[in-house]
């Protein structure tokens, strides 16, 4: 570790369950959820982004006939 670097709350709270012993089971499920996670945060911002915009169905079927793409 850089000196003077100091870890986020992510990494400590990480750490506190490097401290602890889990099967692969487990770890294999918490990789998951940590997925799951940020999989829905992408999913919240993009739904906003959409709303903001007011984009629709047509919207995208535009996109994905657009010759420029």
């Amino acid at each position: 570790m850089v000196a003077g670097h100091k870890l986020s709350n992510l990494q400590q709270e990480l750490l506190k369950l490097y401290a602890q012993d889990v099967s692969e089971t487990d770890l294999q499920n918490i990789r998951e959820l940590i997925g799951q996670y940020f999989a829905q945060r992408l999913t919240d911002i993009a739904d906003k982004a959409w709303n903001e915009q007011g984009w629709s169905e047509q919207t995208m079927q535009d996109w994905l006939n657009d010759d420029k793409q």
